[in-house]
This record gives C-alpha cells, sequence and structure tokens, in this order.
C-alpha cells in the first residue's frame, strides 16, 4: 500500500471510530460522582441530654485504638459511632432510631434479643455484630448502617424508601452490645468512612475540610466525649450493673434508711482528672465531701460516697453534686500535631466569656453544666464537668 492509500485508510478509519463514539447512549460516559449524604442525628434525642456520643470510628490499623482526633475514645476495630441512652430504662421507654439521611432500604434484621453481651460471650453473636439492623443505601454507592436496635422494633420494609429522620425503629442493646445505644456506619462502597473526618483531610489529627455532618448536628456532636451523665441517690451502696438498669435514683428517702449514698456515671474519664462528690446538708452544712484522681483513660467510670447512719437523718433536702476538674493544656506553636487548633482551645474560646461571668457560682437547680475557665497562664485552663442532684428525707 502505497503512502497515499494509507493516509486515505487511516483518515476513513477515524472517521469511522468518531462516528461510533457519537453514536453512544448518554449512560456510557463518566457518570458524574454522587456526593456524600450530609448526616442528621440517627436517634430522636438531645446530645449531652438524652444521648451522648460515646464511641468513635477507630482510625488505627494495628492492634491500637486513635479516634479521629488522635485520643482513645474508640475501640479496636470500631466501624462508626455509637450513641448511647442513660440506662436500659430509657431503652424500656422508647427512643427513636431515625434515618440520617433520605435513601432506600437495603437490608434488614430483627428478632435478636436484647442486653449485655458481655454476660454470654460474643460466640452467641458470631456473625450477627450489628443485631437488629436496617441498612440504608444512598446515590452514588452509599450506605448507612443502623445497629443493635430493640428486638421487633423495626417498622421499615425493604425496597422502602425513607426521607431524613423517618423513623426505622426504636434504640436497643442486640447483637455485640453492652448498653442500650445506636452504631452509625458510614460506607461508601464498603469502605468505612468516618462522618468527622470525609472524604479527605490534610492532616493526621482532627476533623477533615468537609465533615460529612449537616449544619445543625454538626455543632451538637463535634465537642463529644467527657460527660457527668448520670448521677443520683441511694439508701444503699451502689453497684454499676444496678445503677445502668435504672436502679438507685430515689427521689425520697426515709429518716430510717441505713445510709445516705450519692453517685456519679461518667461518660471518657482521663489520667490526671479529679471527680470530687460533696452531700449538702438541708442547713447547707458539707455532711460528706470525697475526691479521687483518675489514674487511667477509662469509656465509663463509676464512683459513689456516703455516710451511714448513727441517728435518724434530718428531714429535708439533701444535694449531691459531683464536680470533674481537668486542667487542658494548649499546644504552642501551631496547636496540635495537624498544625491546627487543640479541642482545648476551642473549648477555652467558646466558653471563656460566659464562664468569667462568675466562675464560681452555685447552680440553682439539679442539673447538668459544665465550665471553662482560663488561668493566668495563657496556654493552660481549668475545664470542670458538673452534675447536681437532690433528694428529700421525709
Amino acid at each position: 500500500m502505497n503512502l497515499p492509500s494509507r493516509l486515505s485508510f487511516v483518515a476513513g478509519l477515524l472517521l469511522a471510530l468518531g462516528g461510533f463514539f457519537a453514536a453512544q447512549p448518554a449512560w456510557a460516559e463518566s457518570a458524574p460522582v454522587a456526593p456524600p449524604p450530609k448526616l442528621g442525628l440517627p436517634l430522636a434525642c438531645l446530645p449531652g441530654e438524652t444521648c451522648w456520643l460515646v464511641n468513635h470510628v477507630d482510625h488505627d490499623p494495628g492492634p491500637g485504638v486513635r479516634d479521629y482526633g488522635c485520643r482513645k475514645r474508640s475501640y479496636n476495630g470500631h466501624t462508626g459511632v455509637d450513641f448511647a441512652l442513660r440506662d436500659y430504662s430509657k431503652m424500656d421507654d422508647g427512643v427513636a432510631v431515625v434515618a440520617a439521611a433520605a435513601g432506600t432500604v437495603l437490608r434488614l434484621r430483627d428478632g435478636m434479643l436484647d442486653g449485655d453481651v458481655s454476660l454470654v460471650g460474643r460466640a452467641a453473636v458470631a456473625g450477627r455484630n450489628c443485631g437488629n439492623s436496617v441498612i440504608v443505601g444512598h446515590d452514588g454507592g452509599w450506605e448507612t448502617a443502623y445497629c443493635h436496635l430493640r428486638r421487633n422494633s423495626l417498622v421499615v420494609r425493604r425496597g422502602q424508601k425513607v426521607a431524613k429522620g423517618d423513623k426505622l425503629g426504636l434504640v436497643g442493646s442486640s447483637g455485640l452490645s453492652q448498653f442500650p445505644h445506636v452504631h452509625l456506619a458510614l460506607r461508601h462502597k464498603g469502605r468505612v468512612i468516618d462522618p468527622f473526618v470525609g472524604l479527605s483531610r490534610r492532616a493526621t489529627c482532627g476533623p477533615g475540610e468537609q465533615p460529612l455532618w449537616d449544619a445543625r448536628t454538626w455543632p451538637q456532636v463535634r465537642d463529644s466525649g467527657t460527660a457527668l451523665y448520670d448521677a443520683g441517690f441511694a439508701p444503699v451502696k451502689v453497684n454499676a450493673v444496678g445503677l445502668r438498669r435504672g436502679f438507685y435514683r430515689e427521689s425520697q428517702l426515709s429518716p430510717k434508711s441505713a445510709a445516705l449514698v450519692f453517685w456519679v456515671d461518667a461518660f471518657w474519664v482521663e489520667p490526671g482528672d479529679r471527680l470530687q462528690l460533696t452531700i449538702t446538708r438541708p442547713d447547707g452544712r458539707v455532711l460528706v465531701e470525697e475526691a479521687k484522681t483518675i489514674n487511667k483513660t477509662q469509656a465509663r467510670h463509676m464512683q459513689f460516697a456516703g455516710k451511714r447512719r448513727t441517728v435518724d437523718w434530718r428531714p429535708g433536702v439533701y444535694r449531691g453534686e459531683a464536680v470533674l476538674t481537668r486542667r487542658i493544656r494548649a499546644q504552642r506553636a501551631g496547636g496540635n500535631a495537624a498544625g491546627g487548633e487543640t479541642a482545648a482551645e476551642r473549648a477555652v474560646k467558646a466558653a471563656i466569656a460566659e464562664a468569667l461571668k462568675d466562675p464560681d457560682a452555685e447552680p440553682r437547680k439539679p442539673g447538668v453544666f459544665e465550665r471553662v475557665r482560663r488561668e493566668p497562664r495563657p496556654d493552660a485552663g481549668i475545664r470542670t464537668f458538673h452534675i447536681l442532684r437532690e433528694v428529700e428525707i421525709k
């Protein structure tokens, strides 16, 4: 074939190929990647008041534990975020699990018992760690999983379309669970995505450039972690199992009660934290005051203080207050390892104006509150967590 013939052949081939590609249907073109869903809360609650975010995604590929902020608020291999209820009595009351984003129900499981898996062993739920669960699909290969729902509480069916906030079932403690909570997992084409990080981040520690919580939810969850979440009075020595089942929260006691015990339960205490419990008499005098310095990180920590009866208790309202004090230090020269602002710095900046108004004021009513106070040194502060309860003796 001479040169003109070769050129003519190539030109014809290119023309034919051009016509072939032009004739392809639109679906043959590269489809745009669907944006990730922006997530709302996966349950109907008020974070910090009626529910608490207690575990994050584990980013450590080995046997260690590291959450998105390079802390240890997770456990080895954890693939989602856990929102806990106060105790089993609140689970029994019924708290809705809701869709964190609109989508279509892909898979379901129901019928598993609720309880504490540590009492029966992990083998009892092998292959069914998620317990009673709902998997919702979203555009572009995204999925959200809702695990540990209450037995026989699911109200959706496979193939059903759900809007953001639609009820899926109730919070439970089924599968690989030790307390009532919902585990929310976000996946993209099978890969676990931490909603606090999103698709990318420049730093090793801290949230990503675009976390995947929606604008309303992000402020509610961004500073989750330590909390004095429950407290109460009892006439006897308490134990963690009982109080987490909803016991030991008397509103009235007899003057002949064998003891007066005040207790507190906390999420995520850290080494060096100082937890002080005080019981005050009706006349304002201190009856009991005990403090303990925490020596290790604990996901949950229960502490109590009290006194045995020697004579009948004086009638009136007794107050119990727990105060956890933490010294916070901002890292110099750029903040955290990511080169950004530390969580401690953010907490101080957010609360310092309010805290300085009256840093020593006592709460007027029972409840939970938190305070951050700046110390004279610019790189340090004190963060305190309070909870106050009352009991009437009559």
